[in-house]
């Protein structure tokens, strides 16, 4: 195959020289005293070889950790009090019950009985307090340049106490159903939660770590919820796509985890499947309201009818996307399917276009307009900023700025470094930016939709939508919540402030099915594993 071809001799000699080092350190690790033997040979019985790019930090403390596929690993090893299942709600984790005061000022959680952490101590509530207390001040320390994973917390949390042994008592910033979505945080010991390599309380433990190398990830057989179908999970490191792939192709591993185009290249069939997994990254494309061509809806309408996301789906991103007609992932409870308003329609397009009164006077390709007794050209900025060793986005854009330059309208495509990029968002020198989001795993997109939100660099305000999302934001039940979102979404889509593209999606590339999971979602990407698939996959 192409990948195959791609590989020079230096990069196979190199390949080879990496995984006789890693086979090295593996058996160094076996040598240990209390280190396991590998149960199996590689891609049979309850062994599993996988493969990631990265490895290249000299921690793993979950709470720091900024390598999403190694954090696919550390999944595994730690737990939160809940866990978002199949069907995106809350189910129980660590935590056996909880409940909240009559106005939501307060949420108590009971943890489960009998759960120790990998080193044989007790999980306590002070645990959870003090992993809790950790984000927090993560979160607020102004001296760091990096705030953390689950830095969002600060907004949901205002203070948390241990009540008894096995209860702990959160005092919270919104009061409302979406909180318990903040509560799937990892809960390290109360002394280690500033430790490099803390131990959890997961279904797997770490057994060796060498950066660059591998991570060697053995079964808790004292896990809380049984015994782990698989006994081992080895991680093999590579420091490139191409090189993650080689490994797949030679049958160095049983399955790859990657965000690269290239998994494309993998179709499911007789020896491969290729499970997609849904990233946290959500792709957009915003229109700077503020800006005399675009304050118009009519106009930011135009441009939607006039853009076909599939298309751009189909050819940049070779389909390894989920696309999304609002912010909210699709097929999800949260999810309101608004398809038949968002789709292409280059009649309504052009329609909408003269009525503005923007025509092409000149015949020049190029719609015109008089403003103020000035012939104004419709002509955009469009600034577009690219992920490292990537062109996906650049390539957007430009297929975009063609779609619109059918129907008369030019655009100023202009690649920029992402702090480049990000000045001339808030300095609002932009009419249409390519921009992408991390998503939280709250459901609450206010930070992009909400007047003067961190997020909304498109400057749109609504008075409306800031009431629904006053409303949202005090809802304590479920149904009332998910009424809020539909609404939320609907007039989203009226007002028209940004265009929502696609979540991107990642792959899991694999020979052996080892999940039942339906919804497979960043980070917990190896969710199911510890239980295996499901009879006869």
């Amino acid at each position: 195959m192409r990948s195959i071809m791609n590989l020079t001799a230096k990069g196979r000699k190199q390949a080879c020289a990496g995984t006789l080092r890693r086979l090295l350190c593996l058996l160094l690790v076996l040598a240990l005293p209390g280190a396991p033997a590998l149960a199996a040979p590689v891609g049979q019985g309850d062994s599993l070889t996988i493969g990631l790019v990265g490895g290249n930090t000299d921690f793993y403390n979950p709470l720091v950790l900024q390598e999403r596929d190694l954090a696919s690993l550390t999944h595994l090893v730690y737990e939160g009090l809940i866990v978002i299942d199949d069907d995106y709600r809350p189910a129980s984790g660590l935590a056996e019950r909880w409940e909240s005061s009559p106005g939501g000022e307060t949420w108590t959680f009971t943890l489960k009985e009998g759960i120790t952490f990998h080193d044989g101590t007790p999980l306590t509530a002070a645990d959870v307090a003090a992993t809790a207390t950790e984000i927090l001040r993560l979160a607020t320390d102004e001296a760091s340049p990096y705030r953390g994973v689950y830095s969002s917390l600060r907004y949901m949390v205002s203070s948390v106490k241990a009540v008894s042994e096995n209860t702990v008592e959160f005092r919270t910033r919104r009061n409302n159903y979406g909180f318990l979505f903040s509560m799937n945080f990892p809960v390290l010991p109360a002394g280690q939660v500033q430790a490099a390599r803390p131990v959890g309380t997961g279904p797997y433990s770490v057994a060796g770590y060498m950066p660059q190398d591998y991570m060697l990830l053995t079964a808790n057989m004292d896990w809380w919820d049984g015994e782990p179908a698989l006994k081992q999970v080895m991680a093999i490191f590579h420091q490139s796509s191409q090189e993650l792939v080689g490994s797949y192709e030679y049958n160095r591993v049983d399955a790859i985890i990657t965000r690269s185009l290239n998994a494309a290249q993998y179709r499911s069939g007789a020896s491969t499947l290729n499970v997609s997994y849904r990233t946290r990254q959500l792709e957009t494309l915003l229109y700077n309201n503020a800006s005399y061509e675009l304050e118009d809806v009519r106009m930011r309408r135009a441009i939607r009818y006039a853009v076909s996301v599939d298309a751009i789906a189909s050819t940049a991103y070779m389909s390894t996307v989920a696309r999304t007609d609002s912010l909210m992932p699709p097929g999800t409870w949260m999810y309101n399917d608004l398809t038949s308003s968002v789709r292409p329609d280059s009649r309504q397009a052009e329609a909408l276009l003269n009525e503005l009164g923007w025509t092409d006077t000149d015949n020049d390709g190029v719609r015109d307009k008089m403003i103020n007794g000035v012939k104004k050209n419709l002509s955009l900025r469009f600034v577009v900023y690219e992920e490292p060793g990537e062109s996906v986005r650049i390539n957007t854009a430009n297929q975009i700025a063609s779609m619109l330059g059918g129907l008369g309208i030019q655009c100023r495509v202009e690649g920029l470094a992402f702090s480049d990029a990000l000045a001339r968002l808030k300095a609002g020198t932009f009419d249409l930016a390519l921009a992408a989001f991390n998503v939280d795993p709250v459901p609450d997109p206010g930070f992009l939709l909400i007047s003067g939100n961190t997020g909304n660099y498109m400057r749109y305000k609504s008075d409306r939508m800031d009431k629904l999302f006053t409303e949202l934001r005090s809802a304590m039940d479920r149904d009332a919540y998910q009424m809020k979102l539909l609404e939320i979404q609907a007039l989203m889509v009226e007002d028209c402030p940004l265009i929502s593209l696609y979540y991107r999606n990642g792959a899991i590339v694999t020979r052996r099915m080892f999940s039942a999971a339906r919804d497979l979602r960043e980070p917990d990407v190896l969710r199911g594993l510890e239980k295996g698939p499901t009879p006869g996959q």
